[in-house]
C-alpha cells in the first residue's frame, strides 16, 4: 500500500517515549488520550455508505485494536470466510499504547491504520476532534441502540462491557454488593485494579467514578488508603484474582466467566450502585487506503453474524436481538454509571495525572 512506508525517526522516538515503563499483557484493555485540536465540523449527512458491493472488497487493511490476541484471531478468521480477498494486518496493545502509536504516526506524516477498535467512546471523541476519523454510517447501525453510536457516524459501539467486581471464591465467602466493599476492612491489601495509564476501561472508570455522587476522588483515595494495588491491565487483574494473589478485582466483566469456565475459583458482581460501561467502538481512519474493505470490516463486526461471534467469544453483544453469553448480564439488566462525554474527553489527561499523583506511577 502506498502509505505503508518506512516511519520516520520521529515516530520511533515518540512511540519509545510514550511506551516507556510499560510491559506487555495480551488480555489488557485500554483507552486513549484526549486532544486539544479543534473539533471536526463534519456533519452527520456527510457520513457515507459503501458505494461498492461486499464482493468487491479486496486488498489489505491495517487493524489497530486493544482486543485480546485470541479474540482478534477469531474475528479475522470469521471475516475472511465472508471476505477471503481482504488481508487484515493487526497491531494490538492496551488502548493507551495503541493511541500513542497512532499519534506518533500522525506526527510523522501519516497514520498507518485503516480501522480502529478500542475501549471507549472518549478515546474516539478525542480522535474525532483531531479530524482523524472518516464518517461511515454502516447499514448495520439500524440494529444498534442510537445512544451507543456517534450521531455523526464517526464511530459505532461494537459490544457492551461493564466494569464489575471479581472475587476469588476460595477467599471470599460472602459476595459483596457494593463498590464500597473495596474500601472496607475485609478487603484491606486484598484488591487490585487496572491502570488508567494503560487501560481505556480504567481511564473511563476514573472519569466516571470521580464525577459520580457518593464516589468522587474521595472514593479513589479510600481505595489507595485500603491498600489497592494498581497493575497494568485487566488481564493482569484477572490473573491475580484467579490465582489467589488477590481476593478482589475491579475488572471488565467478560473476562470473569471465561476464567470461571476454565475451572478457576472466580465470580463476578454487578454492584448495586451501578457499573461504568464501555462499548469498544469501531471507526475508519480518515486517510484509509482501502475504504471499501474498511467499510466491509465495520459492517461485518456490526452484523448479526459478527455479533453472534462476539457472543460466542464471550462478550455481551451490542446488537439488538442477540443474546448475551452465559454468566453476563444484558444492558437492560444493570444500572449504568456514566458521565458527560464532552467533559470526560476534556478532562481525561488531567484525570490520569491526578490518579498518578494519588497512586504513583
Amino acid at each position: 500500500m502506498l502509505r505503508k512506508t518506512t516511519i520516520l525517526t520521529l515516530l520511533a522516538a515518540t512511540v519509545a517515549i510514550a511506551g516507556c515503563g510499560n510491559n506487555s499483557n495480551s488480555n489488557a484493555g485500554g483507552a486513549g488520550a484526549e486532544s486539544s485540536a479543534p473539533a471536526s465540523s463534519q456533519p452527520a449527512s456527510s457520513a457515507p455508505t459503501s458505494s461498492e458491493t461486499p464482493a468487491q472488497a479486496s486488498g489489505q487493511i491495517s487493524f489497530y485494536t486493544s482486543q485480546p490476541e485470541e479474540d482478534v484471531t477469531k474475528l479475522i478468521a470469521a471475516f475472511n470466510k465472508t471476505y477471503p480477498d481482504v488481508k487484515v494486518e493487526t497491531f494490538r496493545s492496551g488502548t493507551e499504547e495503541v493511541i500513542a502509536k497512532l499519534q506518533a504516526e500522525n506526527q510523522a506524516g501519516g497514520v498507518q491504520a485503516d480501522v480502529l477498535l478500542l475501549a471507549d467512546a472518549v478515546t474516539f471523541e478525542g480522535l474525532k476532534r483531531q479530524d482523524l476519523l472518516q464518517g461511515y454510517k454502516s447499514p448495520e447501525r439500524e440494529h444498534i441502540p442510537a445512544e451507543l453510536a456517534d450521531p455523526d457516524g464517526m464511530y459505532t459501539g461494537t459490544k457492551v462491557m461493564a466494569t464489575v467486581i471479581a472475587v476469588n471464591t476460595d477467599k471470599v465467602t460472602t459476595l459483596p454488593t457494593s463498590w464500597k466493599a473495596l474500601a472496607a476492612a475485609e478487603s484491606k491489601d486484598a484488591a487490585i485494579m487496572p491502570s488508567p495509564l494503560y487501560s481505556g476501561a480504567a481511564a473511563y472508570n476514573v472519569g466516571v467514578f470521580t464525577r459520580t455522587e457518593g464516589f468522587g476522588w474521595d472514593y479513589l483515595k479510600s481505595l489507595k488508603d485500603n491498600g489497592m494495588t494498581v497493575i497494568k491491565g485487566n488481564g493482569a487483574v484477572l490473573k491475580a484474582v484467579a490465582g489467589g494473589e488477590k481476593a478482589y478485582g475491579m475488572i471488565v466483566d467478560y473476562l470473569v466467566p471465561r476464567e470461571k469456565a476454565n475451572g478457576s475459583p472466580v465470580d463476578l458482581i454487578y454492584p448495586e450502585e451501578g457499573v461504568p460501561l464501555i462499548t469498544e467502538p469501531i471507526a475508519i481512519l480518515k486517510n484509509t487506503d482501502n475504504e471499501t474493505a474498511a467499510q466491509a470490516f465495520v459492517d461485518f463486526v456490526l452484523s448479526e453474524e459478527g455479533q453472534k461471534l462476539a457472543a460466542e467469544i464471550g462478550y455481551t453483544p451490542i446488537r439488538e436481538g442477540v443474546t448475551p453469553p452465559a454468566g453476563l448480564k444484558g444492558i437492560s439488566e444493570f444500572k449504568i454509571l456514566s458521565g458527560d462525554l464532552a467533559t470526560l474527553t476534556d478532562e481525561r489527561e488531567a484525570d490520569k495525572k491526578q490518579f498518578t499523583e494519588l497512586f504513583g506511577n
